[in-house]
């Protein structure tokens, strides 16, 4: 009886040990799809961000490190993408995180020309509320196109704000936190760049590139 008793847990055992095994395998090439996924799709929305003729680089490839977690939102280092044309800096992709999004961080990228001026903002991950944070998504609603054009002074500091905060940007009925976090991420970003242009604009021979 024990010797059954016995077999019947080590029976048991390996079935759990295989199936432990299993899930293990199958989370890590789930994990390693989703950063897959998550690393095309931020390519793609970088290079949507600027104009084709701004640039004659390999933005992707062309980057110089960004970290400051109070005007970033990171606590690590995230490269910031450089499109240059005949070698000048053109542009700068950032990549702040606005930390009190409703349902988290929300990571964002921000297109800034040498100018100072947004080429843009794109929303790369956030797990806001279907139906309504998530309009911060452009093939949800085209609100973030509100930010084209702007710069560090247009609208003024106290423009950066949402319209229910005494600024100049929407919110959306029933989720003015998403919004509020994502103008107050780009505001940060846009005077990070102020604030490092010499090393963000910084001619081809001063950048880090793999090309």
């Amino acid at each position: 009886m024990n010797r059954e008793l016995l077999k019947s847990i080590l029976a048991l055992g390996l079935v759990a040990l295989i199936a432990t095994g299993v899930v293990a395998t199958v989370h890590q090439f789930t994990v390693q799809r989703i950063d897959t996924a998550q690393r095309d799709f931020r390519g793609r929305s970088v290079l949507e961000l600027l104009p084709k003729a701004s640039y004659d680089n390999h933005p992707l490839e062309t980057e110089v490190g960004a970290f400051d977690p109070k005007l970033l939102g990171r606590d690590e280092p995230a490269p910031a993408y450089i499109a240059r044309l005949q070698g000048q800096t053109t542009a700068v992709i950032l990549q702040p995180i606005a930390r009190d999004g409703y349902g988290g961080s929300i990571q964002l990228l921000v297109g800034v020309t040498a100018q100072g001026r947004l080429l843009g903002v794109r929303v790369v991950a956030h797990h806001e509320t279907p139906g309504q944070g998530d309009r911060i998504e452009l093939g949800k609603s085209d609100w973030l196109h509100g930010f084209d054009g702007r710069s560090l002074n247009d609208p003024a500091d106290a423009g950066w704000k949402v319209k229910k905060d005494g600024g100049q940007f929407d919110q959306f009925a029933g989720a003015t936190v998403t919004p509020r976090a994502v103008v107050k991420a780009t505001h940060l970003a846009l005077q990070y760049f102020d604030a490092h242009k010499a090393e963000l604009l910084a001619p081809a021979a001063s950048g880090v590139q793999h090309e």
